[in-house]
């Protein structure tokens, strides 16, 4: 009856979505029963089960969705069924459309279902409306991407991402509950991302500005991987190079044996936690990643010799990496609102994806040499040791740091055997699917990061093929699995590899170290810190002032002595410099340290005295964007 209308919208906005519908949706291995519901609205019927209200599915719909009215993040619609539910949330979403542009992600298993939905009711204005995202069918892995762009679209003036408000229709998960649970699985895996990611930050932030403040000189002195782009891709007369990444799972032993083959024929990337593993097979891996802070992550460096192997660094690792003797030294782009100021002041770096763990950088570190389509067909990436589990109860390729320091610290009470048991244990491990199809033992931190590397996959497959080799830990989407003939069937081309590095190497040097760019470059150094320090005084006495200004008040409120117009004018003073810090060019490198439950000035709705609370929340957000102030002008004012 209405399928006409709708499917002329979806010609217009969803063109795949009405090919793959316009054979009635494919096969249901269920039956499906249509009536009307004395409302006069059609409701389903499934195996003898309602999918919806027998007597008023709209209603019913409206109540599913009012989550969606207290949340702020992305709708997601678990069973479409005939769409009540997905129609009211999205008009709560519109709501909002013009301050956050909330979407609506709607995850149906049966093309079937939705065809008959279009069939019955009328989906003119929800399918007029803006950000729906429609997941049919497959492996439901598309969620992953979906969460992705919603994350770009919701997030807020503060920079945050609402998790997304997921939406059930319990009778159609019932009917496919292994297909929706990977799919709840991967939202809740994305959905701890951003919490991991956000509690880590506030963890280790003065850290982290403690190493970019030793650092900074090195942002003027240092190229950036943007000048490596694209330098394994397809080139006029010269043929794309494969390019090699080495993760630091078990899987690593058994690369092992074709270490020497893989470097004869391949770009070899190493991570910071796998280096002296190829160092003491007497490889020299082109690349290795680094870009974690601390101190202890440094020490998988101690005692490597690699003055043939080039730094690839984040400018906020633990300084003396960077006074390591390295054949060359690039800076990706920093992760972090000070380091950004001085690169976009003095030279961008280029950005590379971070995903929690130096793997994930390094993988979009060798998609960034593979190049983009513009730049020409890609190499091919094969990855090593990416197991993101633990098979046979192994967690890192034998010699890692981790187990020559359990080894080294075992004894008779606390043997190395405790150590691995207490890996396993500690990260809340469980049991998923593995690479091979069996059953493999992986954590919650590892699935994290398998949520990563598959929506990466997902996203950069047209212009590179990643194969995994003696891949045996957890599925990952979108990695295809190689074998060792196949790598070995490439020809040798490391005499190839070498020119074109060095090629490289000599036209960075001549564009990036000559004398004119060079004083360029100190010059914008220069002037940025200036910046930094004028704009860090300024919110010093903005902050000084604000809190003055709120305690008088306070004192005034509790010795009873405050008149109406020095409450007034106690309000406009801190109104006046709250919007003073707000504008100034600084504000994001500020708020980053800023203590969680103070990041913003706390609701006082609820309070008894509203007014002395919204005083007291002032002094506590003034103090410690003080004592923020003061520990960025202590670094900037002896920084190199």
């Amino acid at each position: 009856m209405y399928w006409e209308k709708n499917s002329e919208i979806l010609q217009k906005k969803y063109p795949g979505l009405l090919e793959e519908l316009s054979s009635h949706g494919g096969d249901f291995p269920h039956d499906i029963k249509i009536e009307t519901a004395p409302t006069g609205d059609p409701t389903l019927n499934i195996n003898g089960l309602y999918v919806h209200s027998p007597r008023d599915p709209a209603r019913e719909g409206q109540k599913l969705s009012q989550t969606v009215e207290a949340g702020a993040g992305a709708a997601v619609i678990l069973g479409f069924g005939l769409g009540y539910a997905a129609q009211r949330a999205a008009q709560f979403a519109t709501q909002f459309a013009a301050k956050m542009g909330r979407p609506v992600i709607v995850v149906e298993k049966y093309g079937k279902l939705l065809h008959q939905a279009f069939e019955l009711r009328d989906f003119t204005e929800f399918l007029n409306a803006e950000n729906i995202i429609f997941i049919v069918g497959g492996t439901g892995d598309g969620i992953i991407n979906a969460l992705g762009a919603a994350n770009e679209l919701i997030k807020n003036d503060d920079n945050e991402r609402p998790p997304p408000v997921v939406i059930r229709n319990r009778a159609l998960i019932d009917i496919d509950n292994e297909w929706y649970k990977n799919i709840e699985d991967k939202i809740r895996t994305w959905t701890m991302k951003d919490k991991v990611n956000t509690a880590t930050l506030k963890r280790f932030g003065k850290r982290w500005v403690r190493n970019l403040s030793h650092n900074m000189s090195a942002i003027r002195d240092y190229p950036g991987v943007a000048h490596l782009s694209g330098l394994a891709a397809e080139d006029g007369s010269q043929r794309a190079i494969p390019l090699f990444m080495a993760a630091a799972g078990p899987g690593l032993d058994k690369v092992k044996p074709l270490l020497r083959d893989i470097y004869e024929r391949c770009v070899v990337i190493a991570v910071d936690t796998n280096l002296r593993f190829f160092l003491q097979n007497n490889i020299h891996p082109d690349f290795v990643l680094t870009v974690d802070p601390q101190f202890w992550n440094s020490r998988h460096l101690d005692r490597c010799v690699c003055e043939k192997t080039t730094l690839i660094a984040e400018s906020a690792v633990y300084p003396p990496l960077l006074r390591l003797p390295f054949k060359r030294k690039f800076l990706c782009g920093s992760l972090f609102p000070l380091g950004s100021f001085i690169e976009n002041r003095a030279d961008t770096k280029g950005r590379l994806g971070t995903g929690g763990s130096v793997a994930t950088t390094a993988l979009d570190f060798a998609r960034h040499l593979a190049g983009s389509r513009e730049q020409g067909v890609g190499g091919d990436v094969w990855i090593g040791g990416l197991d993101l589990g633990f098979p046979d109860l192994k967690t890192h390729f034998r010699g890692a740091r981790f187990e020559e320091k359990a080894n080294s610290e075992s004894n008779r009470f606390n043997p190395a055997e405790t150590w691995v048991v207490r890996v396993l244990r500690d990260g809340m491990p469980f049991k998923a699917r593995s690479s091979t199809g069996s059953q493999v033992l992986t954590d919650r931190r590892l699935s994290l990061y398998a949520a990563w590397f598959e929506n990466h996959f997902n996203q950069h497959s047209e212009n590179v093929n990643y194969f995994a080799l003696f891949q045996e830990g957890l599925a990952i989407t979108g990695l295809q699995s190689g074998n060792a003939e196949q790598l070995l069937a490439l020809p040798s081309r490391r005499k190839e590899i070498d020119a074109r590095l060095n090629e490289r190497y000599l036209q960075i040097d001549a564009e990036f170290d000559n004398k004119d760019e060079k004083l360029k470059r100190a010059q914008k150094y220069e002037n940025a810190v200036e910046s930094l320090l004028r704009a860090f005084k300024s919110i010093e006495k903005a902050a000084k002032e604000g809190k003055a200004a709120a305690q008088q008040a306070l004192e005034g409120i509790n010795t009873n002595s405050l008149s109406a117009a020095r409450r007034e004018k106690a309000v406009k003073d801190i109104e006046l410099l709250t919007r003073r810090i707000a504008e100034n060019e600084v504000k994001e490198i500020a708020s980053f340290l800023l203590p969680l439950e103070e990041d913003k000035i706390a609701d006082t709705s609820g309070a008894s005295d509203p007014f002395k609370a919204y005083l007291q929340s002032s002094v506590k957000l003034f103090s410690s964007l003080l004592e923020a102030a003061d520990f960025y002008l202590g670094l900037i004012r002896v920084c190199p």
